[in-house]
């Protein structure tokens, strides 16, 4: 297992979990056997990522887009996603991982939305890693979402013009108290970010990998990890102007 230094973690991990069904069509299965593996991948991530320390994951689970899959497999997917809330909300209490979902669950079946409900009620207390789910969720739609409650206020007199800082819209977005991600994985080898968290993700650091989703291992994990800490982040700055400020912060 590749050495992961546990000062250098990302505070905050996305993922784009990609090619669960190109793993399926690959050994000629059916798509919701490629989702089923998938499932177990996620459980490998959020319990490395809460034993490494990280305090904020987010999983890109179901995109606003993937409504308009084959109603057979999305059925499927609701169900998977209900089973593997039921069966994991009992460790993420012993792991002390709170649940939080993002997305227009208005979208979502009200099965699905009962089980998420109860899950995030038993784990609001945990004080560990925050484990939230993009569900029904698409970067545009959050930020529509977003301009038109603030529109709202503004009407309502609750904000004026001259009130609406960076600081104020984000508390509009569906991630609202949520740090920005350090670092996003996105596996099965396609190099974009396919409308997720457009806004949060305007200075994280990027990563892609061939590997599909079921395929991500633990040894997977840690590479990208590895690979984030020998970035240098500097938000604008020079290499030269982050490491004055270093020597500052040393003093």
């Amino acid at each position: 297992m590749i050495p992961i230094d546990p000062h250098k973690l990302p505070v905050h991990l996305a993922v784009i979990m990609d090619g669960n069904g190109r793993w399926a069509q690959q050994r000629m299965l059916r798509r919701i056997v490629g989702h089923q593996r998938g499932a177990e991948t996620v459980k490998m991530v959020v319990e490395q990522s809460s034993l490494l320390g990280i305090k904020y994951l987010t999983l890109f689970a179901f995109s606003s887009e993937n409504w308009s899959r084959p109603a057979l497999e999305v059925r499927a997917l609701m169900t998977l996603l209900k089973k593997y809330i039921r069966q994991e909300t009992a460790r993420m209490m012993r792991k002390n991982i709170r649940y939080n979902v993002i997305g227009n669950r208005n979208d979502l079946p009200d099965d699905v939305n009962e089980t998420l409900d109860e899950a995030m009620q038993k784990t609001a207390a945990n004080t560990g890693m925050v484990l939230t789910l993009a569900l029904s969720y698409g970067g545009r739609q959050e930020l529509s979402r977003a301009a038109a409650r603030l529109a709202q206020d503004a009407v309502d007199g609750l904000v004026t013009p001259d009130k609406i800082t960076t600081e104020l819209f984000e508390s509009y977005l569906d991630t609202g108290g949520l740090p920005d991600p350090d670092f996003l994985i996105r596996t099965s080898g396609e190099m974009r970010i396919s409308n997720f968290l457009l806004w949060q993700l305007a200075y994280t650091e990027l990563y892609f990998t061939e590997t599909n989703w079921p395929d991500f291992t633990i040894n997977e994990l840690h590479k990208a990890l590895t690979d984030f800490q020998s970035r240098e982040r500097r938000f604008g700055l020079t290499s030269d102007q982050i490491s004055r400020r270093g020597d500052i912060s040393n003093v």
